[in-house]
């Protein structure tokens, strides 16, 4: 048993090696970091807001700790930075970078003015006194009325160490950036996300297998009220301790991540991590309609941009994308599991996060969590045609409307890397397309200001090589597999000596 042990151990470690599964070291950045990719463009990293070196006084934010996520403002004159540890956004002027205010998540249960009448959608099991004080766990954000309002959940609140009651969104007014307005959400939320129509808005619930649905057509926040809460196949029941804390990104059902609402706004799409499906809600009714496969699995994160639906796999290491049409197709056919042809593959590295768009839609942006690097993918071609490092190990990523700022935020792995966000200046060789999509953009906001651009959120992972194609991968793999196949046997008859 123990030399299968070994054995089975032994072909995991070279497989994870092979493929560039380990970070070896914690890495950082220096600003003046520039990667140039011939004919497409070039990346410089200007500054950073770093919390680990105290040395760099030019460069040192205390209020960053563990930084999640990072979202411009549509207008591109400012971005907010969630610092998921330390209960707090943290807001930059997106042209001097310079720190313009700190959002604290705290709340000693004296703000009723703020609440939304409970739905009755998320009943409190656990947690019966003094709901509302509590310091939130800002994750990922979303605006709606064109930039008046961004939208925080948290992952938990801080006395529900296993975050199996009701969270909170909070929604802030980013003309003063205050808080104006909070509201109930199920265990554990991440994803949100607004409809292109602007009237609905949604939470994806990461702990329980469900999304909530919210009508936010009204321009008073008073007005905003949840219409239904969709279960994903089942509802995940609640029922851990309240004393003794249990890992619950692990222990989560289908761990629903990537959220991204079709462009007629009346079908959303969530992805699956654990698992390879994208699940299928009715936005008009609230109903889930089933399961769409044939894509990656472990599948973090969904992005609609000209006529495509991209995603990322995370540990895969994967960017796939299919035609919309497909999916519509797919949508009009759904049954309880139905299967898709016809994705296209790039092949990145294990540990996909985070990706953005440039405006034309000819590049994504791909933070690369395990190899500390920013990798840039072609969509013409669909390959990966560099990368650069950034501070181990990023998670969050957004590039700003005009397409010239890209950030990154690196949260951290296991206590080691993270507390930083890396900025970088985005020169294009051919600028002139992303231009002519910022103008079509604008020509279409104007039609409907409820318009927002569609997000994406990509992960990778990258070593420090150029990328290399998935064929070549797949030929250092096998050729890893046999050394360890080599190791096996040589391991075997010492164990049987």
């Amino acid at each position: 048993m123990k030399t299968k042990k070994y054995i089975t151990t032994l072909i995991l470690l070279t497989i994870a090696w092979s493929t560039g599964g380990f970070a070896q070291t914690v890495r950082h950045s220096k600003v003046g970091d520039k990667l140039s990719i011939k004919g497409a463009l070039s990346l410089t990293l200007v500054t950073k807001h770093q919390n680990y070196n105290w040395s760099d006084r030019g460069t040192i934010d205390g209020d960053i700790s563990s930084p999640k996520s990072v979202k411009f403002r549509p207008d591109g004159k400012k971005y907010y930075v969630n610092s998921l540890e330390g209960g707090r956004t943290v807001v930059y002027d997106a042209i001097t970078h310079k720190k313009i205010k700190v959002i604290k998540h705290i709340f000693k249960g004296t703000e009723n003015n703020l609440w939304a009448k409970p739905s009755g959608l998320f009943p409190f099991r656990k947690y019966l006194k003094n709901q509302n004080s509590f310091m939130g766990k800002p994750v990922e954000s979303t605006f709606s009325h064109s930039g008046r309002y961004l939208w925080i959940p948290y992952y938990r609140r801080s006395y529900d160490i296993n975050a199996q009651d009701p969270s909170a969104v909070a929604i802030i007014d980013t003309e003063r950036d205050t808080i104006i307005r909070m509201m109930e959400t199920g265990p554990l939320p991440k994803m949100i996300t607004v409809s292109p129509d602007g009237r609905t808005l949604a939470v994806t619930h990461w702990g329980d297998n469900t999304v909530g649905l919210i009508d936010i057509s009204s321009n008073k926040p008073e007005d905003w009220h949840y219409t239904s809460c969709a279960i994903i196949e089942h509802k995940l029941k609640m029922d851990f301790s309240t004393t003794n804390s249990i890992n619950r990104d692990a222990v989560s059902g289908l761990k629903l991540r990537g959220t991204t609402f079709m462009p007629d706004s009346k079908y959303l799409l969530v992805s699956c991590m654990c698992g390879t499906g994208i699940a299928v809600v009715n936005t008009e009714n609230g109903k889930y309609l089933g399961m769409i496969y044939g894509a990656s699995n472990n599948v973090r994160h969904l992005l609609i941009k000209n006529g495509y639906l991209y995603l990322s796999a995370n540990m895969p290491g994967k960017v796939q994308r299919i035609p919309l049409d497909s999916i519509t197709n797919a949508i009009k056919h759904i049954q309880r599991h139905t299967t898709v042809k016809g994705w296209q593959t790039c092949q990145v590295f294990t540990g996909t996060r985070t990706i953005s768009s440039s405006p034309s839609g000819n590049y994504i942006f791909a933070a690369c969590s395990y190899s500390s690097q920013l990798a840039v993918i072609d969509t013409r071609t669909m390959k990966c045609i560099g990368q650069t490092v950034v501070d181990s190990y990023p998670v969050g990523l957004d590039i700003s409307p005009d397409g010239r700022t890209l950030i990154t935020t690196s949260q951290g792995s296991g206590g080691l890397g993270g507390n930083s966000v890396n900025v970088f200046k985005v020169d294009y060789n051919d600028y002139s397309a992303e231009q002519k999509q910022i103008q079509d953009y604008a020509i279409n906001k104007a039609s409907d200001d409820d318009t927002l651009t569609q997000d994406t959120i990509i992960s990778s992972k990258a070593d420090d090589s150029k990328a290399t194609s998935s064929y070549t991968n797949i030929i250092l793999l096998a050729l890893c597999c046999c050394i360890a196949l080599v190791l096996c046997v040589f391991a075997y008859r010492k164990f049987n000596n």
